[in-house]
């Protein structure tokens, strides 16, 4: 029997509003609402989110969950310790949802209330943007004006009272997110003359934390929905499906006063204070991203479409760990023993049969990802160590491979810096033609060759390989000699 799912199918505790979200999605519910409602249930805050539709408008998400009273389940799968796991959860942390755009009163009620403490937010990498606004109408259009107009509307309600000011934690997907919101916000007060005493507020009483968030969350299961809302006896239309991983790391200058107020560490969750989140997001992106772009053009050309049929390949399974491993932890300047346990855990996640994570998806923008996830490890490894990264070498072969023109594979990438690469594909010439694309052809922001000599005969020697073997045997070969 599956019965409706609100209040009066479900005891709901109230919690007082601590907490405005901007951002009604996927991302957010399954990852900083599942983890404030644990939180809340060990006891280790008493906190309520406010949920609003981050551009003020209508959202389909925002009507569901009225009309399911704030509530529904995360669901999550995942291989731990090597066996499969699932687990499911009623989220109730929410204690309203609405746009601002059809209920200014409310939202000017949240705004202004006592009782809040932090903004969370995820308005996508395209939220925060500096450009022309007007921050003191009722609706500025671009996040970082709304912030403007919201923290200037609570100074002058509480004047300028410093023990209302707000914490800010930022999720979007950019690095610096909060750091740069909180440049914009300063900027908007600037242009439109909201003077020093509002400045010097926003500098003293209110707290911009980057964060870097990490969790698979593909959304809603469309293709298994009935078979979920029988196992979880209630019909609900905004389950979410992700992964059981999980990890938020919140860095900047007033991380202690967050991890005071907001202690998600002591409800046993993933969730990591520091003073600057930066080198901890370069290790992540070097291990995880880097992974995935490396893994990527190998896989794609023999015949996987996701990041577990590649998984399930023995010679890619062992190729990547063994990049990581040799590579990528021994030019990380910290505790081995520690970065072998945080692969270890990263890489598990790779082999959840659960997720469906398209490798055609994850090789959008590959050209510049590469350089951004995987160069570094190159360099490093010629500067420290003295030596030539051949792995991620084979990696950066596999990427112009897959960009050559006899692939049959269409990028979803740069269109100038793909017929670049087809224009000027050379088998008579393989190594002056990587020397070309990764010195002249303005590609890449650096210059490959100049940076680490060998790098260009490694590539060209293990271009060559793919070209005439196939990616299959080159990749065998590799492996025999590693």
């Amino acid at each position: 029997m599956i019965k409706p799912l609100n209040s009066t199918t479900v005891d709901v505790v109230k919690h007082p509003v601590k907490v405005l979200q901007f951002g009604e999605g996927n991302f957010l519910r399954a990852f900083v609402d599942w983890q404030l409602d644990i939180a809340n249930e060990k006891g280790v805050i008493d906190a309520g989110v406010a949920v609003i539709e981050p551009r003020f408008a209508d959202s389909f998400v925002i009507d569901t969950l009225n009309k399911q009273d704030n509530l529904y389940h995360v669901y999550l799968e995942g291989i731990e310790d090597g066996k499969p796991k699932k687990e499911t959860r009623l989220v109730k942390v929410i204690q309203e949802s609405f746009s601002p755009g059809k209920d200014p009163k409310r939202y000017e009620e949240v705004i202004l209330s006592p009782e809040l403490e932090f903004i969370i937010s995820n308005t996508t990498e395209a939220g925060i943007r500096m450009e022309e606004d007007d921050v003191l109408s009722d609706a500025p259009k671009t996040y970082p004006g709304k912030m403007t107009n919201l923290l200037y509307r609570r100074f002058k309600h509480f004047n300028g009272d410093k023990e209302k000011g707000l914490n800010i934690i930022c999720c979007e997907l950019i690095e610096d997110n909060a750091t740069t919101l909180h440049k914009y916000v300063l900027e908007h007060a600037e242009k439109a003359n909201l003077g020093k005493d509002f400045i010097d507020w926003v500098e003293e009483a209110c707290t911009f934390s980057d964060s870097l968030v990490d969790r698979i969350v593909p959304g809603f299961p469309r293709d298994t929905i009935n078979e979920i809302k029988e196992e979880l006896g209630y019909d609900d239309n905004l389950v979410v499906k992700g992964e059981l991983y999980h990890l938020w790391a919140i860095g900047g200058k007033g991380y202690e006063k967050v991890r005071k107020l907001l202690p998600l560490d002591k409800a046993g969750l993933h969730v990591l204070f520091m003073p600057s989140i930066k080198s901890f997001r370069d290790k992540k992106v070097r291990i995880l991203n880097g992974s995935h772009t490396g893994m990527v053009p190998v896989a794609l050309q023999m015949g996987c479409e996701t990041v577990m049929d590649a998984f399930n390949n023995p010679d890619i399974n062992k190729f990547i760990n063994d990049m990581v491993a040799k590579e990528v932890l021994p030019m990380i300047p910290e505790d081995q023993k520690e970065l072998e346990a945080f692969a270890a855990g990263i890489l598990e996640r790779f082999y959840n049969p659960y997720i469906k994570h398209m490798l055609k998806s994850i090789s959008l923008n590959s050209l510049s990802k590469w350089e951004a996830r995987n160069f570094d490890t190159v360099k490093d490894n010629w500067e420290k160590a003295g030596k030539i990264a051949d792995y991620e070498c084979f990696t950066f072969a596999a990427l112009l491979s897959l960009y050559g023109p006899k692939s049959g594979f269409e990028p979803d990438d740069n269109q100038e810096h793909i017929a670049y690469i087809r224009n000027n594909w050379d088998e008579n010439d393989v190594e002056g033609m990587v020397k070309k694309i990764v010195s002249e052809s303005g590609i890449f922001v650096r210059d490959f060759a100049a940076i680490v000599p060998g790098f260009v005969p490694k590539v060209a020697e293990y271009l060559k390989e793919i070209n005439t073997e196939g990616m299959d045997k080159a990749l065998k070969n590799f492996l025999s000699k590693h």
